[in-house]
């Protein structure tokens, strides 16, 4: 129990997870890696809201970064940085999103002007799995006990507490989910 470092190989970089699966309890205990490979502390979004989403770049659902950066920019406006979207991309359905991390944030930026946080290229299921996913999936599982992502842009929200609040399907679109990031904003 308590930490390990888990380490693979992909598309000639290795990438680097810092973990606490076996003691974390909370959203704040995962340290998952930027764009450039740097340490993400979670525990720096403490007392915020979070929306956890798992995105790649050629995928039928891929206009919803349009729609996530719509609502991060629309909460942002009335409650400041107390809502933030994380986007993690992933090339684990159907090899949707086969370039590097910097042509992932080139592609989120000239296509959707995305702002909020993309975050390095990971797995979301197998035994490669990003230990926040691992975590959120234990959390929060699926339809009927799942406990595996099924598609792109499955989104996970994360209150103030750290805690998972709620989950949804791809086909969820992100407007729809104003009202309950409000209700967890409301939350102090």
């Amino acid at each position: 129990r308590g930490n390990f470092l888990l380490a693979k190989k992909q598309h000639n970089h290795s990438i680097k997870t810092f973990a606490t699966m076996a003691s974390a309890t909370k959203f704040y205990d995962f340290k998952p890696l930027d764009k450039r490979g740097q340490e993400v502390p979670l525990a720096d979004y403490k007392g915020k809201v979070v929306l956890v989403v798992n995105t790649a770049s050629k995928c039928g659902f891929t206009p919803q970064y349009a729609g996530l950066e719509k609502l991060w920019k629309d909460i942002k406006e009335k409650h400041g940085d107390d809502f933030v979207i994380l986007g993690f991309p992933c090339n684990q359905f159907g090899g949707q999103e086969p370039g590097s991390d910097d042509d992932i944030q080139n592609f989120c930026q000239v296509n959707y002007g995305v702002s909020f946080p993309i975050m390095q290229k990971t797995d979301v299921n197998g035994d490669n799995a990003n230990p926040l996913f691992q975590w959120l999936k234990e959390e929060k599982p699926g339809i009927m006990g799942l406990k595996r992502i099924k598609w792109n842009f499955e989104k996970f929200l994360i209150g103030r507490d750290g805690q998972v609040k709620g989950r949804w399907a791809s086909t969820t679109k992100p407007e729809s989910l104003e009202k309950p990031i409000l209700e967890e904003l409301e939350k102090k």
